[in-house]
């Protein structure tokens, strides 16, 4: 029986903040994939080893883990005033699609290394020791998101002294900003309240904030669904009634923000939106060991994204956090002792991380200018990634 041969595809394994994924140029792609549809989506899910009832993507580039079950596609800009047009797609695990609703803010750093050191910014305007500042153009929720690449002798600078909570080797730091990150045209609360009443059935009543600011995302207190804020991941991905209730609570999140119609579409929408809960500030020891002083930050906040406790904290999220944190009356302003503030730093499973935002109030409607934090990025491998010709 004659069998299709692999064919291989021009990628680079990058680490961007938190997260990994396999990156692509969009015309190095094969020509059925460089067009939305199921063409592309089963390439990339064959590239990352999807859908795997074993849900640990051995036969692929995935990690098993939402962090490390990413995709990226990138080109020169078709947009004015930008560098690069980021799209962003988060391969689900054990099953069969790729969710293409939002963004990946810990990518977003390594968009911009990638972009100079694939010839996508402008070779002038690159300094032979110093910053270039890259523009990019985040197709999945039209936004821009500017990274300050660190260049020295010519070439991207990977490596450096910046820490990031949650990955383990220090780094070159990469400043990112989020202009304007409120998801399209959507308001930053699509229910116009800082702070909901979220029935939530099997569970409650819960305060709720709905925030669309980086990503979709559903704040409710630690507190009102039984836990501290301190929880790390074993605490949470161990139970799976914690899981379903979770999810539940997300489903109806989405409902209540008009992200989806019933709680059956929440399914096929695992990316977007994220659920977390945030406490007030308490020392806890961190996944790493590392001891977290409550005086060292300004609240708690754990994540969940596909479906799972996050090790560490989304990007995007972290950019809900900073937006939420910025507007008095929110459960996160509430959770970081209130009052104004364009910057705090919250506590993850993983550590800590400082993030700002710039908000104001337009017309009785709230706008986040921008939300700024530094992640790092690293490329991990390059070269070709291969998958059975007749996958796609």
């Amino acid at each position: 029986m004659a069998h299709v041969p692999q064919i291989r595809i021009p990628a680079t394994y990058m680490r961007g903040g938190t997260s990994k994924g396999v990156f692509f140029r969009l015309d190095d792609l094969p020509e059925a994939a460089q067009v939305p549809g199921e063409a592309r989506d089963r390439l990339l899910m064959r590239v990352i080893g999807s859908p795997d009832p074993y849900q640990k993507q051995i036969d692929g580039m995935g990690g098993a883990t939402s962090s490390t079950s990413k995709t990226v596609i990138l080109s020169k800009s078709e947009s004015p005033d930008h560098d690069v047009d980021y799209l962003f797609g988060q391969v689900a695990i054990d099953k069969a699609f790729v969710d293409w609703s939002g963004n990946c803010g810990n990518l977003s750093a390594a968009v911009g290394p990638f972009a100079v050191a694939n010839g996508l910014v402008d070779p002038a305007r690159i300094p032979e020791n110093g910053v270039v500042e890259v523009r990019i153009w985040q197709v999945n929720i039209g936004k821009t998101i500017v990274c300050q690449v660190p260049i020295t002798d010519g070439e991207v600078q990977e490596t450096g002294d910046f820490e990031l909570d949650g990955v383990t080797f220090p780094a070159a730091e990469v400043p990112v900003a989020f202009k304007d990150p409120a998801d399209g045209e959507g308001a930053i609360f699509p229910t116009g309240n800082l702070v909901d009443d979220l029935e939530v059935p099997g569970v409650g009543t819960l305060k709720a904030t709905l925030i669309n600011a980086g990503i979709p995302t559903v704040f409710v207190n630690a507190e009102e669904i039984g836990y501290t804020g301190t929880e790390l991941q074993e605490a949470i991905n161990g139970d799976a009634e914690a899981l379903a209730r979770f999810e539940t609570i997300r489903a109806h999140g989405a409902v209540k923000m008009g992200l989806i119609k019933d709680v059956a579409e929440a399914a096929s929408r695992q990316h977007t939106p994220k659920v977390a809960f945030v406490a007030p500030p308490a020392s806890y020891t961190s996944s790493s060991g590392k001891e977290v002083q409550a005086e060292s930050i300004d609240l708690l906040v754990r994540a969940l994204s596909m479906g799972k406790l996050h090790h560490a904290m989304m990007g995007t999220a972290a950019v809900a956090i900073a937006s939420a944190a910025a507007i008095e009356g929110t459960l996160v302003n509430l959770a970081a002792g209130g009052g104004k503030r364009n910057a705090v730093t919250f506590g993850h499973p993983s550590g800590s991380l400082r993030v700002g935002a710039a908000a104001s109030l337009v017309e009785e409607r709230w706008v986040i200018d921008e939300a700024v934090m530094s992640r790092s990025a690293r490329v991990l491998m390059e070269g070709f990634v291969r998958i059975p010709g007749d996958s796609f």
